[in-house]
């Protein structure tokens, strides 16, 4: 299908066109040489640690966000007996 007037293509278009079958028009990447096994090792050490300071963090946010709530409640509970009591 021909553009009438020789308009650009819309911008849907672009990248898709003859000139992108081309490889120097941004081919294949070349993958980096694999890592040798002691660095994926590492590598794995340094992930399994970072979730398992993760996952102690978010407990002891759990843990902090109960021991608030239960103070919370208590000073409410206090707030209301006073209001009772200067109500009478």
């Amino acid at each position: 299908m021909r553009r009438a007037g020789g308009a650009p293509p819309p911008p849907s278009c672009l990248g898709h066109g003859p000139a992108a079958m081309e490889p120097s028009a941004g081919g294949r990447k070349e993958r980096p040489k694999p890592r040798e096994p002691a660095a994926r090792l590492e590598k794995a050490k340094q992930k399994s640690a970072q979730q398992e300071l993760k996952q102690r963090q978010r407990a002891e946010i759990y843990a902090l966000n109960r021991v608030m709530t239960e103070l919370e409640q208590q000073q409410f509970d206090s707030f209301c007996k006073q209001m009772q009591g200067s109500g009478e």
